[in-house]
């Protein structure tokens, strides 16, 4: 298999709207010095808004630009029409690089539900019971702006759309995560399959439901996010009742190999199902925290180890 690796802006503590970490040239200064060779966007305006900025920032680096998130508010209708402009103006970025780095990738546009809008889900993440989950019409609101979202930006730039399971939104828990892909169409929307998400909303630190979540959607698995989570850290945020915010601030997305998350067995059982393109690592810190330049590094000579075993 052809697997390469990257990181991203979440890494250095831009993450979905919590504020701005280290500034955006310095990133992907250390992103590269760290052994990457590829990133994603990061929130809109982190990295230049001006494509041929972008694209300059880019090629002096000669990184791959893998994709973008973008969270809408899919379960109310009335907010699907300004979430996909904004994800076409995101989209729009993306292609502006598609000629850039790996011949072989094109950019993604990765979809959300817009995490922490609703306080039962912000505050309950790693924690979601089923009278938290959406219901049957709420289902099919929420499925038909994804695919509504997915269909415009294919149509109109080309690149294909991952939805994001995530936690501190609907679609975190691995029923979730399955009724979705049940109720929309393969050929319009993939999966981008995040570990730490996917062992965090399980509610548990059973690293084996992770290796089940891959090999359930291994059909619907176009993109991987690396994304540790530590045990111990899980449990003292779910015994407290910690918001998903709260939960990033206490570290519970670790250094890869520090936490549950079976990244050996993840990796091999990648190959065997034959997927093949780019990972992306992320550690998701707050604004300040940690270093984040020495945890891409250790990330990274982790990752090492994982390819020469």
């Amino acid at each position: 298999m052809t697997i390469q690796f990257g990181n991203a802006p979440c890494s250095w503590g831009t993450i979905e709207g919590f504020g701005e970490g280290i500034p955006a040239a310095r990133m992907l200064d250390e992103l590269v010095q760290a052994g990457y060779r590829g990133t994603e966007l990061g929130d809109f305006g982190y990295l230049p808004a001006d494509a041929a900025e972008l694209r300059r920032a880019l090629i002096s680096r000669n990184l791959t630009m893998l994709g973008a998130y973008e969270g809408v508010y899919l379960r109310d209708e009335a907010a699907h029409a300004e979430g996909e402009a904004r994800a076409l103006r995101t989209a729009r970025h993306l292609a502006a690089t598609n000629d850039l780095g790996d011949p072989g990738w094109q950019p993604l546009l990765v979809l959300a539900d817009e995490h922490s809008r609703d306080a039962p889900r912000f505050e309950n993440a790693g924690l979601v019971t089923p009278e938290l989950t959406l219901s049957g019409d709420d289902w099919g609101i929420f499925t038909r702006g994804a695919e509504r979202i997915a269909r415009a930006v294919l149509k109109e730039t080309g690149l294909r759309t991952v939805f994001h399971h995530h936690c501190g939104g609907y679609v975190e828990t691995p029923a979730e995560v399955a009724t979705f892909l049940e109720r929309t169409d393969p050929t319009v929307i993939g999966l981008v399959f995040d570990t730490g998400h996917y062992l965090y909303g399980t509610g548990s630190s059973d690293s084996a439901s992770v290796l089940e979540g891959l090999e359930q959607h291994r059909d619907r698995i176009w993109y991987v996010h690396f994304k540790d989570m530590s045990a111990e850290i899980a449990a003292h945020t779910r015994t407290q009742h910690l918001s998903y915010k709260q939960a990033i601030g206490q570290g519970v997305f670790c250094e890869l190999g520090a936490g549950a998350v079976p990244f050996p067995q993840i990796y091999k059982q990648l190959g065997e199902q034959g997927y093949s393109g780019w990972i992306t690592v992320e550690q998701d810190v707050l604004p300040g925290m940690g270093d984040p330049f020495r945890s891409a590094k250790a990330n990274h000579d982790y990752l090492r180890g994982l390819e020469d075993g």
